[in-house]
Formats: C-alpha cells, structure tokens, sequence
C-alpha cells in the first residue's frame, strides 16, 4: 500500500476499509506488550527482616476501635488501617496476617478511645545489608521456628536467621487485662547506623489517613512483646467542670483510694470469654491536674501497671458521680471493699469502716471520646525511640535551622499535626460563638450541681437530672438512687460458669468438628 495521503478526505472506499484493517491488527498484536508489563510479585523472601516497636497516634472518634474486628463493622479499626498501610509499603507481607508478622499491641482501646502514644511490636522488612543485619538480631532460637531449606544452595546467612519470623506468643492478646510480668530474657537491642536502614515513619505516614500517625519506631531484640515488655500505661481523660457541675476536691478525694493495689471487680465490664479469677490491679498514679482553669478544664491521669475491661470509664462514671455530690468519696473505698473476709478500715480518721461490696452495683460507664492512651512505658534497655532522622525532625535547640524542601515540609509530622490542631481550634471557636448566638434566644438549663454550692437549685421526686458521663454526654433521669442501694450484679464465678455451659461449651464444640473435618479431608 503506498504511503498514505496528507488527508483522508482524499482516500477511496478501499483504502479506508484496509487503513483500519491494518490499525486492527496492529492493536491486537502482542509484540507491543512488553513482557515484563505485568507486574512480578513481591519476594519478601529475597529481603532480610527484623523485629521493630512502631508508636503511633490516633483519633478514636474515627473508628470501631483499635483491635482488626472479623466481619463487616460500620468503622475500620486501627489496626486494620495500619496493617493495611505496612502492606501497601511492603513492609509486611499481607498474606500472613498478624499471626504472620508476630503483631502485637501494648493495649487495647474500643471504639471511640484515642491513643497518644500507643505501641505494636512487629517483623518487618529492613534494608540492612547481612553483616548488619546480623548485628541487629540473630532471629529467633526456639526449635519451633527451623529455617526452611536453602533454594540456592548456599549456607544459611544472618538474613536467612532475620527472615523467620516467630510463632505467635500463646493466649489471648485482646486485653490488657490478662497481666503478666515482662520477660527477663529480653536483651538489649544493638545500636545500628541510622542512615542505613528504611524510613519507615515517613513512609508509612504516607499511606496512613491524618488520623493516624507514626510518630517513632525502635530497634528491639526478637523476644521483645509490646504487651508484656510494658511496665506501665498510662490514661487521661479529660472533662470540663463548669458545664457539668462537679467539685474537683471532692472528685480527687475519691481518687486517693485507688492508689495501690485493690479488687477492681466493681469497676470494670467482666468479659466472661476472658475466664479471670482476679481482678486485683496496681495503681501508680490517680491525679485531677487542671488544663485550663479559666474554661474549667480538667484532666484526670491514671497510671497503672495494667487495666481491666473499661476499667478507666468505670472509675471516671464515679468520680462524676462524687463531683456532684450525689455520692461522697467513701463510695469508692466500697467499692474496692469486696472481700468480707479481709474489710477494708476506715481510710481516714473520722470516717466509718466502708460497706463491703462482694458484687457491681448497675450504673452507666463513662463516654469514652475524653479518653486517651497516653503512654506505654518500657525499660530504656527495651527501647530507644527514633526518627527517621531527616532535617525535618532534628531538634532546633541543638542544631542550626535547614531551609525545608517541598517535600521535606509536607512529611514533617509536626506541620502535619499542628495544622489538624489548629483546625480543630478553629472548629472549637466556631462553636463557641454558634453558643453565644444561641444565647440571645435560649436560656441554660437549670444548674443542680454540684451540691455543696450556696446557689444548687433543689432537687425534688420530680427534677430530671443530667449525670455528666464525659465528652458533652449525660445520664438523664428523675428520683436519684444512691449507688448502694441499687440492685447488684451477678458474682463473677457465677457469670463465669455459666459462659462455660453455654456459649462457651457451643464454641468448644464448633472448633472440635471443625478440627474433625479437617482431619477426615
């Protein structure tokens, strides 16, 4: 066919009908596509691992919770978000799961709970050469955990050892309720040059939504836990005291009782799933310090070697309760007074001997959006938190200001958090003159609380009252009943055995037919 005139306006029936022919063919040819168009898939095998804590912040407000949930949930949860995000930067390899990558996680938070400084544990990819890789770790040792056949020929390498990742620890990691003392086999982790290894809080920040940042991860030695290496976490929940009416002297009384170690049966949610027999905590530090006194803005900080089920919103449910006044201090001592074999005295002179209290009263927890995980703290012979250690996040008290590139200013995580604060200002402000607005045309309601002040209104048989329950929300209703003199829950061993005959006896059974079927294929 000659070549082709300047315009196909020009072109005769046949030509046209063999110029698209030819166009045909040449679209449906295969020598165009190149060979290596599709994409291979990722060798995780081909790169040498290592063990990391990653801490992390996060929004709860945004999510069902901090645990991967199975099935369909209205909200992600975090971990799925970040494990989803370590896989998308190949960091973890998506197909063995979190069993896979040994995940585990310092605390569990439910839905709406925040964290500041939460911690996982995990394996991860690394970009450190054998000799330093084998520096870092020599992997794990059990027996459990041989390493598979070379494919190569070649003798097994400190990246070969870096590579296996280990079993997941045996028993259930869903709370932080089931407390036991840290390992004392766990080494030090080895120093290794910085420079060499991946970014791995830039880069997952990359993938992460706003709501959830890494804000550090550490070097750890393979039998680290992010679970049991924990030695303490820490709380802070935060409440206003103008609009709700509570007296924070009355409130940190109560709180001085829960300092040691007691029964904190009567102020958590039993999971019956979880089979415990005690209920017995520490509590290192009960504090109402305030954040800013001329808005009445409070925080209460709870630190703790571990915590039961909603153990946090059970005590802040009372503390708001003896902020009115509807109940007094010794309410708590009572409640922490649950074996009539072992009473607890008086807790100050002048006070009588607590009630004992062997099972929970019924009342409603706290809200959980005030509440934050704000520290896990572990041994700095567990530990040592680093950046990524670009320009972006070298400390300006010790070395001179570098110009930021473009993209060195849109990773720097503290631009990209104090932009969220500053837009959550301004959303506060907004509000703030939406109630001054309001004002103009609507009256406040009725003050009640707290009750020791010369201006409390009365209260009579037909007042609806608004118990605060933290973050705006309360517990509305007439006639109030002391906490002591409502009805009582059932004893624990009793919500214990009947889980065992019931759901409990059904899942065993689920699981062994499951196990039979398994064998008989």
């Amino acid at each position: 066919m000659p070549p082709p005139p300047a315009s196909y306006d020009s072109w005769t029936k046949e030509e046209l009908i063999a110029r698209l022919r030819q166009l045909e063919r040449s679209s449906q040819s295969p020598s165009h596509i190149s060979r290596d168009s599709k994409q291979k898939e990722f060798d995780f095998s081909a790169h040498p691992r290592r063990k990391i804590a990653l801490k992390f912040c996060y929004n709860g407000s945004e999510y069902c919770g901090l645990e991967h949930q199975k099935g369909y949930t209205p909200l992600p949860s975090v971990e799925g978000v970040l494990f989803d995000a370590l896989s998308h930067v190949r960091l973890i390899d998506p197909k063995g799961g979190f069993e896979g990558c040994g995940w585990e996680k310092c605390g569990r938070t439910d839905k709406g709970v925040s964290g500041a400084q939460q911690v996982v544990s995990l394996w991860v990819r690394s970009a450190l050469q054998i000799d330093h890789a084998r520096n870092i770790t020599q992997g794990p040792s059990s027996s459990d955990n041989q390493l598979p056949p070379s494919t190569t020929g070649e003798d097994h390498t400190a990246r070969d050892v870096v590579a296996v990742i280990p079993k997941q620890l045996d028993g259930d990691f869903d709370l932080m309720g089931d407390w036991d003392e840290p390992p004392s086999n766990t080494g030090r982790p080895l120093e290794v040059p910085q420079t060499q290894e991946l970014k791995y809080v830039s880069s997952i920040n990359n993938i992460l939504p706003p709501s959830i940042r890494v804000i550090a991860w550490s070097p750890v030695s393979p039998d680290f836990s992010a679970r049991f290496n924990c030695q303490y976490r820490h709380y802070k929940y935060f409440f206003t005291t103008k609009e709700d009416g509570l007296d924070v002297t009355s409130m940190q009384d109560a709180a001085d009782r829960l300092l040691g170690e007691h029964d904190f049966r009567n102020l958590c949610k039993v999971d019956p799933a979880k089979q415990l027999t005690s209920f017995r905590r520490r509590i290192l530090r009960a504090e109402i310090n305030p954040v800013d006194e001329s808005r009445g803005l409070y925080v209460f900080d709870l630190k703790g070697t571990a915590f039961l089920y909603n153990q946090v919103r059970h005590i802040l449910a009372i503390l708001f309760l003896v902020g009115t006044q509807l109940e007094h201090p010794s309410v708590m001592s009572a409640l922490l007074n649950v074996d009539p074999q072992n009473p607890y005295p008086p807790f100050r002179e002048g006070e009588h001997a607590p009630e004992v209290v062997e099972t929970k009263p019924e009342y409603q927890m706290a809200s959980g959006l005030p509440l934050v995980l704000w520290e896990c703290g572990y041994s700095d012979t567990d530990v040592q938190w680093r950046t990524d250690r670009t320009p972006s996040i070298v400390d300006q008290s010790t070395t001179p200001a570098k110009p930021l590139s473009q993209r060195e200013l849109s990773s720097n995580l503290h631009a990209q958090l104090s932009s969220i604060h500053t837009n959550s200002l301004i959303m506060t402000t907004l509000y703030s003159h939406f109630l001054l607005a309001a004002r103009q045309y609507h009256s406040p309601p009725p003050s009640y609380f707290p009750r020791n002040i010369p201006d409390a209104l009365p209260i009579s048989d037909a007042t609806v009252l608004s118990v605060p329950l933290g973050g705006g929300t309360y517990r509305k209703g007439a006639r109030y009943v002391k906490l002591l003199e409502r009805k009582r829950g059932e004893d624990v061993q009793a919500v214990n055995e009947r889980w065992r005959e019931g759901k409990g006896k059904r899942r065993a059974e689920r699981l062994e037919a499951e196990r039979n079927r398994i064998v008989e294929e």
